[in-house]
């Protein structure tokens, strides 16, 4: 019986393991998913899946909180005149994506990314215009949200917000959080438990020996926002682990070679 059972478990963890490995791993991330090419609306969910279909490794979007704290997906901290912040979702709605779509949800974005299993999301939430602490709810939100819909398997997140970003470790300590604005050495990063950096590329030019010392301390690289195909290559041959472009086409060319 216990044989049996070790046997079942092996079955399990191998089923586990694969699933795991769908993943892509090609270092491209899809800035606001792949939207330039064919003049789709960024941040939306055709953008997400042109993504997906092209076989980006990521597709990174961007997080706001409503007044009445649902997170949508938007760039700006305006969608289409009104300011996130301050108006309520259902006054969004009231707006259009050029495309028809209707301003995508966190969950509504998530579900959709999760009908797959090879390109990873790449959850970006935004540092609150309004406090620190409204900040750190959205990054606390954002955390519970992905394990509301058992999302872990497919999220990554970044920010800006350093307080943002430790509210989300703190509300759960497995996330993979990566912070985006270049002030904090990898050595500062670990300490604090972030799971890597997502440096301007310019930042990585002035100090290259950053992408070493991440790695050295067991923490993830990667850069935005790159489409000069002269710093892809730059930063493919200093071995980073991934590279944010609105050129996904063009990097995933460079990569394929």
């Amino acid at each position: 019986m216990q044989a049996f059972l070790l046997s079942l478990a092996l079955c399990f963890l191998s089923l586990s393991l694969s699933a795991q490995s769908t993943f892509i791993q090609n270092k491209v991330i899809a800035h606001r998913g792949a939207w330039k090419k064919n003049e789709l609306p960024q941040n939306s969910i055709a953008s997400l899946r042109e993504a997906i279909r092209l076989g980006c490794e990521g597709s990174e979007f961007d997080v706001w909180m409503t007044a009445d704290e649902v997170l949508v997906i938007n760039h700006d901290a305006d969608f289409q005149g009104l300011d996130i912040e301050h108006e309520t979702y259902e006054t969004l709605l009231s707006k259009k994506l050029p495309n028809g779509e209707k301003i995508p949800t966190l969950e509504e974005y998530l579900r959709e990314g999760m009908k797959q299993k090879k390109t990873k999301l790449i959850l970006e939430f935004k540092p609150s215009e309004i406090s620190t602490e409204r900040s750190e709810r959205v990054g606390e939100l954002a955390v519970l949200t992905v394990q509301k819909l058992q999302a872990q398997d497919w999220v990554e997140y970044i920010t800006f917000s350093y307080e943002g970003g430790l509210k989300a470790i703190a509300t759960d300590p497995t996330a993979k959080v990566a912070y985006l604005t270049g002030d904090k050495s990898p050595a500062e990063l670990k300490e604090a438990g972030f799971y890597g950096f997502d440096y301007n590329f310019r930042i990585l030019q002035l100090k290259p020996n950053w992408i070493e010392e991440a790695r050295e301390l067991g923490l993830t690289t990667n850069s935005w926002t790159v489409n000069d195909p002269e710093v892809m290559q730059f930063l493919l041959d200093k071995k980073i682990d991934f590279i944010t472009t609105d050129e996904p086409e063009t990097l995933l060319e460079i990569v394929g070679k």
